[in-house]
Formats: C-alpha cells, sequence, structure tokens
C-alpha cells in the first residue's frame, strides 16, 4: 500500500523534468549562517517588490541545503555544492541585488536553520507536507518531485508487499515520515522503515543486505542505481509518492517571501529557470 499525496498546482508552476542560465559567484560553508539581520533596499531588483527585506546577512542570501541530493544539491571534485537548487538560489540572489551563501548541513539541520532564521532560504528537494507548513512558510512551488523504489535485480519486493519488508530511507524526508507512519494512515510502521543519514548510507544498506528496499525521489534513485551497477539496483515501476518541490523560509517573514517569489517566477518567465534544470538533466 503507498501513500499518494494530491497537491494542487497551476498549470504554469509546473516543471517538466524529463527534458544555462547565468547567475552570481555562489561560496559555501559547512556552518549554519550567522544570525545577524541586515536590511537590502528592494529597489535594487526588478523581482523585487516595493518597500524592503530583512536577511540574516546584509547584502547575502543565505542558503541551508543537503548536499546529497543529485542533481538538486551535491558536491564537485572540489568539496563546493553545485546542482539546480544551488544555481536556481544563486539566480534569485542575483536578482535580489544579494550574494549567495551556501551552508551544507544534515538535511534536518537545513529545515530547521530557516525554522530559527538562521538561513533566509532552505532548498534540498523539500516537499510540502502539512507538517512542514505548521513550521516554515513555502514558496510557489518550482518542481514535481516523484518518490520510488530502489531494489536489487530479481528481488520479489513490489509495490504490494512493501509493508513486509525492510525499507530503507533518510531522515527527516517525507520517504521515511510516510513510510513509518501507521498502516491505518497508509504507512507501513515504525518496524519495517530504517532512517539513515543520507540517501547514499540507505543505498548503501540495501547493497549489503540490511533493507530489503529503498524509498527516495526519482532523480537520485537513478544516479544512485548508476553509481552502483555492479550491484545490480533496479527502480520499481510506478510511482510510490508524487508531491511539489519549493523554497522553504521563517515562518512571517513576508517581504522576503515576496521577494523570493517575485524573482523565482521571473526566472521561470525568461527561460533561465529551464536554461538551469537542462544543465542537469537531459531528455532520453
Amino acid at each position: 500500500m503507498k501513500k499518494i499525496l494530491a497537491f494542487a498546482m497551476a498549470s504554469a508552476m509546473v516543471l517538466s523534468l524529463a527534458a544555462c542560465g547565468g547567475g552570481t559567484s555562489t561560496s559555501s560553508s559547512k556552518s549554519s549562517a550567522p544570525a545577524t539581520s541586515g536590511t537590502q533596499d528592494s529597489s535594487s531588483s526588478s523581482a523585487a517588490p516595493s518597500g524592503s527585506f530583512t536577511t540574516v546577512e546584509a547584502g547575502k542570501l543565505h542558503m541551508s541545503t543537503n548536499a546529497e541530493f543529485p542533481p538538486y544539491e551535491m558536491l564537485d571534485d572540489a568539496g563546493n555544492p553545485i546542482g539546480i537548487d544551488v544555481e536556481v538560489a544563486a539566480a534569485i540572489a542575483n536578482k535580489l541585488g544579494l550574494e549567495l551563501v551556501v551552508d551544507d548541513m544534515g538535511f534536518d539541520a537545513a529545515l530547521l536553520a530557516v525554522q530559527n532564521g538562521q538561513s533566509d532560504i532552505a532548498m534540498a528537494g523539500i516537499t510540502v507536507s502539512e507538517d512542514r507548513l505548521a513550521k516554515m512558510d513555502f514558496t510557489d512551488s518550482y518542481a514535481t518531485g516523484v518518490q520510488v523504489v530502489i531494489v536489487k535485480e530479481g528481488s520479489d519486493v513490489t509495490m504490494d508487499n512493501l509493508g513486509e519488508k525492510m525499507i530503507g530511507t533518510q531522515m527527516g524526508t517525507t520517504g521515511y515520515i510516510y513510510a513509518s507512519d501507521t498502516p491505518d494512515n497508509g504507512g507501513y510502521g515504525e518496524d519495517h522503515v530504517i532512517g539513515y543519514e543520507t540517501g547514499a548510507v540507505a543505498v548503501q544498506a540495501l547493497v549489503s543486505g540490511q533493507v530489503d528496499a529503498v524509498i527516495i525521489d526519482n532523480l537520485p534513485a537513478q544516479s544512485y542505481v548508476e553509481a552502483n551497477a555492479a550491484a545490480g539496483l533496479t527502480i520499481l515501476e510506478g510511482t510510490w509518492v508524487e508531491e511539489d518541490y519549493a523554497i522553504a523560509l521563517q515562518k512571517g517573514n513576508t517581504e522576503l517571501m515576496a521577494a523570493v517569489n517575485g524573482a523565482l517566477n521571473e526566472l521561470k518567465a525568461d527561460g533561465t529557470f529551464q536554461g538551469i534544470v537542462d544543465k542537469y538533466i537531459t531528455a532520453d
């Protein structure tokens, strides 16, 4: 039994991920952003509304992320965060007249950083859920995420018998939350789910036989299957969950929300957004 979330989204907001915009320079940090405040005059950006918005550090836009989610965010050979979310955030910062600072940390920490005002935005393939809406505000959706199930080739695991197996997921993700929920709520129960620090660790647990399947988003799943070709992994046919990705902000920062949403929609309209996606995702 799988849980399907029905999120309504206007057609203009839907991003086709089956298918190079310019951006600012991006610096990165392994620690959370300093909790200082500054005000940026929005008149410097065509995307920002009249008035002002507040960021945790004057002149900068701090983005918390977990760079373990290719192609949205990952580390290059030099250890710098790259990916769709990183380049989109850089383009948003550029429109707002700010310098992007990427703070790479654990997934749960990235969400807490924006909740606590230590970062301005969080982008890490973050899906919108009722629980998260109670703690954070979200921009318009910028992509549709599809969660799938990875198994070993020849496995007897199916979408219908997942509840009888041991499942690996990344801690803090909606995959973990939904799968570990009670059967009455569409989950499989905590006894059937193991949460790991990253998706990569969950996949290694599958390779080593510690779990029977891994639930994770489709694009990272494809990357992990390719990276572990010798282990003979495959993705089950069908969708486990489909949901929206959006940018998370601290609750109540309406001025920054308006500015970020305005910049995001401009990037969609002028083709920059799709250009970034096409750089990382090519049609087969």
